[in-house]
């Protein structure tokens, strides 16, 4: 029953033809996506990745032809010569772009046969998302999944032709590499011709594209894969893509610029959205203090505000001690709430909060009547008239407390911020807010291990004015780093890096590594410092959450071809598998499972 090719080529896909070429010959190709028969005729939608074109099997013009298309069912991979004619007036599809015209069959073969799909190949299904992903290949054979990657491959053209067009050298970095445990966990890969020892797949290519510099190549970029041994989320994979680039003889204003032109180019050409420049920046300690996080969604008002003075000296201990303890009481003030949120919802997000650090969450309704709230009773009409001025209360409003160390409060307002925009329905989805989030702490110090950590990664510079704090008070240091947020989501970051090598063992020292720990993990980086490095900075894009903003999803998953799940398996594959024994015993390794 399956047929050949046997010379047959198609001269068009099936999305391409349309009323020009009616009266023309084509042979298309694809699969069939619906059949339906009608009496005599038997139409069939033909799909490729071009879109859809409809076919047309005429009993009366040959017999032997439409008895052979009876046989076809869905998703079967046909071909078909005939003739393009202009279809009749109330069979015209406005929908599509080939539904003014069809094709009459002349003569098809059926090259392949198909079970029936496990769900619809058609946008908008509600099948299981595993399922999906153990059948990804039918899956990508639905419209909206072929538009994200093809929409992927459209940014990464456009990224390389901008990275030519100013200067810059794609070069290739290796992908098994040393192990450098600070940072995430690496992925081993065993090394068979030195027993006991491992290669690691590179959590990002930092350190050779900061010795691409010390060679003197001034403009590196390249689009790569990254691996991460780290619990997944909706916008994390154990491998990802990034668009990576490093620039010498720069500041952070100069990798700004260039970047800013990148990411204008690749909205503009993606999706014809025109954005504007400069970017809006923000220091990171300001975007913690008005919206509670470093990566802020500013599609939307609802910032914090800081009550610790009005506060500090209050009769309700629950604010007055954390001030007290150095900590902060802050506030958000959601406008119109009251007609939102009753009792039951506000102790809802009473629960909501705790799931991000917070003992609990104050709360107060402006009402016709007056204020209701559990708290009043603690505080004189005079202190609360100053806190609801403050937070710029009016009938009709609720307003959100939450008083803790200041990390505890961030977070957990920062995340209610979010919660309460989208129960008030205030996100514009149709806007985009690109911002620079810049001058992030550089170090902090971790109570578990007794010692400072990078914030960003220990190759950053501090900010020339902190140097000096490195001695006296690292933890108030300043780091040369941004990161480029769109609708609350970052999407890249990077930094101007650390160029002198006694500045950068100074960096490990910092760090907890003595000088001969430090050599055994990035000797080779500071050997390659003795000869001579510039002043080199750089950032990384996660192309994959690029380009799920710019498809309008909501997962990271919906742009990889061929993702892993949530414990990092891929259920097409069964990967990861048992491997035979014999292997192991190649690689020196013996398993306690």
């Amino acid at each position: 029953m399956e047929e050949l090719l046997q010379g047959w080529k198609r001269t068009s896909c099936c999305g391409e033809i349309r009323m020009e070429d009616v009266g023309k010959k084509a042979t298309l190709m694809g699969w069939a996506a619906k059949r339906r028969d009608l009496g005599g005729l038997i139409f069939v939608d033909l799909r490729d990745r071009s879109g859809v074109a409809q076919i047309v099997f005429d009993q009366s013009r040959s017999p032997e032809n439409f008895k052979k298309a009876e046989r076809i069912r869905s998703e079967y991979v046909i071909a078909v010569k005939g003739s393009i004619v202009k279809r009749d007036k109330e069979t015209v599809n406005p929908k599509i772009p080939t539904g003014e015209v069809e094709l009459k069959v002349e003569e098809f073969k059926i090259l392949s046969t198909a079970e029936t799909p496990p769900f619809y190949i058609e946008d908008g299904i509600t099948a299981n998302e595993n399922v999906r992903l153990k059948y990804r290949y039918l899956d990508l054979r639905r419209p909206e999944m072929q538009a994200n990657i093809m929409m992927r491959h459209k940014v990464a053209q456009i990224t390389r032709k901008y990275m030519d067009d100013n200067g810059f050298l794609e070069i290739e970095t290796p992908m098994l590499t040393k192990s450098t445990p600070e940072g995430a966990r690496d992925y081993l890969v065993p090394s068979r011709l030195h027993p006991g020892k491992f290669f690691a797949l590179p959590q990002s290519p930092q350190l050779f594209k900061q010795l691409f510099m010390v060679s003197g190549l001034d403009r590196y970029y390249q689009i790569v894969r990254c691996f991460r041994d780290e619990d997944l989320r909706s916008d994390r994979q154990p491998e990802f893509t990034q668009i990576d680039m490093e620039m010498s003889f720069v500041e952070p204003a100069d990798v700004l610029e260039i970047n800013e032109g990148l990411i204008c180019r690749i909205f503009e050409e993606a999706i014809g959205v025109k954005l504007k420049r400069p970017f809006r920046r923000l220091t990171w300690e300001e975007a913690m203090s008005r919206y509670g996080s470093d990566k802020p969604d500013t599609r939307f008002g609802l910032e914090l505000t800081d009550i610790s003075e009005l506060v500090k000296d209050c009769g309700f201990n629950v604010f007055a001690s954390a001030v007290k303890n150095g900590g902060s009481v802050r506030g958000i003030n959601a406008k119109g709430g009251a007609a939102v949120f009753a009792r039951r919802e506000l102790d809802a997000l009473v629960e909501f909060v705790k799931t991000y650090g917070a003992k609990g969450l104050a709360w107060v309704t402006i009402t016709e009547e007056g204020l209701k709230s559990p708290i009043t009773k603690f505080f004189s009409g005079e202190q609360m008239d100053k806190i609801i001025a403050r937070m710029g209360g009016e009938k009709g409003d609720v307003i959100f407390f939450v008083a803790d160390k200041n990390k505890v409060v961030f977070d957990s307002l920062g995340a209610l911020r979010l919660e309460l925009a989208q129960r008030l329905k205030l996100i514009d989805y149709s806007r985009f807010d690109v911002l620079w989030v810049n001058e992030f702490p550089l170090l902090e110090y971790d109570e578990q291990e007794k010692r400072f950590v990078a914030c960003h990664h220990p190759f950053t510079s501090p900010m020339d004015e902190d140097i000096a704090l490195l001695e006296s008070d690292p933890c108030r240091a300043r780091a040369k780093s941004y990161d480029i947020i769109i609708n609350g989501c970052e999407i890249g970051g990077g930094s101007v890096r650390i160029h002198s090598r006694k500045l950068q063992e100074k960096m490990f020292s910092l760090l907890g590594f003595d000088k001969e720990t430090a050599w055994a993990r990035f000797g080779f980086l500071l050997e390659a410092f003795k000869y001579g490095a510039p002043p080199h900075g750089g950032i990384a894009y996660g192309l994959d959450r690029l380009v799920m903003l710019l498809c309008g999803k909501s997962s990271i998953r919906d742009v990889i071809a061929f993702p892993k799940v949530q414990n990092s398996s891929c259920p097409m594959t069964d990967a990861p598998s048992d491997v035979d024994a014999k292997q192991l015993k190649e690689l020196h390794i013996r398993t306690d499972t």
